[in-house]
């Protein structure tokens, strides 16, 4: 039998450089193809490609996010401050305060105490700190990135499997209860079809009509004709079979077993608009609320 597995995962692996140590996470969600998304500055552009075609070879569809940070060591160095930066920034806000009121007129002397001050505040942006990560991920470490990545795939899709298990334990006994319901629906569909014919006999009676008890029985037969749902009882099951094989013997059912779950409604929404019966009708609507929840949660198995 194989397992399913849901387009929910989460991952998560390091690899130790030299001057520091990469973490590679995977977020993924539910989604109809392999939608790769690098969140990354760190990836060299050479490698990008290859780490796309890898992630959705291994995890074949969702929304996918992968996120690649660093965390330099304590003897990775000093980092480089980007010096035109910050005499831009600087410039920048020196002109905007000048130009706001109170600060036009300030009194001589207070220069010095505003560019220290200024100078302070700039240095704290992200931007103007360089720590040369454009060259963090080269030819001699990136088997080490490989390989976390790797492992954080493999942790993905050991995620995935655990989720897995838990949705087909769920979708598959809600199958098992449609397969109930419609027992039930057997089960009420001889008194059916008696107090159909009942009461159209009392209506003749009420009304006066006599009827010709030959010309009655065919025209019976023809209205409980239409009102027959075998068909969509031996579909409906058949339907149900198909899922349970489907889920129990494909690797990827998730698409497959969408369109399975559009001929379970229909068979469904057809055998309520035939019912004519109140327990029925009552069948039917919990069949529809449990299909409801096994389609909510089939969009997110793989």
């Amino acid at each position: 039998m194989a397992m399913i597995q849901s387009m929910t995962g989460y991952g998560k692996a390091e690899a130790v450089l030299d001057t520091g140590k990469i973490t590679v996470e995977i977020r993924t969600l539910n989604g109809k193809n392999a939608d790769v998304s690098v969140k990354t500055g760190l990836l060299p552009r050479d490698r990008e490609l290859q780490v796309r075609r890898k992630i959705a070879d291994t995890l074949h569809r969702g929304t996918i996010d992968l996120f690649v940070n660093y965390v330099p060591g304590e003897t990775s160095g000093a980092k480089t401050i980007n010096a035109s930066l910050v005499k831009d920034y600087y410039a920048q806000l020196s002109a905007i305060r000048s130009s706001l009121p109170g600060f036009a007129g300030d009194e001589p002397g207070s220069s010095a105490g505003t560019c220290d001050e200024l100078l302070a505040a700039i240095l704290r942006f992200p931007d103007v700190m360089d720590a040369g990560k454009e060259d963090l991920i080269n030819e001699s470490n990136w088997p080490l990135v490989e390989r976390a990545l790797d492992e954080c795939l493999r942790a993905v899709c050991e995620y995935r499997e655990k989720e897995g298990a838990a949705l087909y334990a769920d979708v598959t006994s809600r199958v098992q209860r449609i397969l109930s319901l419609e027992d039930e629906v057997e089960a009420h569909e001889s008194q059916r079809l008696e107090s159909v014919k009942a009461r159209i006999l009392k209506n003749a009676e009420e009304t006066g009509i006599k009827l010709d008890p030959e010309r009655f029985e065919q025209e019976m037969v023809f209205y409980l004709e239409k009102l027959d749902i075998n068909e969509e009882k031996v579909r409906l099951r058949q339907h149900c079979r198909y899922f349970m094989d489907t889920i129990d013997s494909d690797p990827f059912p998730g698409k497959k077993l969408g369109f399975i779950i559009q001929e379970m409604g229909r068979e469904i929404n057809t055998t309520g608009s035939k019912a004519n019966n109140a327990a029925i009708q009552k069948a039917v609507v919990r069949m529809k609320d449990e299909l409801e929840k096994i389609r909510e949660q089939s969009m997110n198995i793989l």
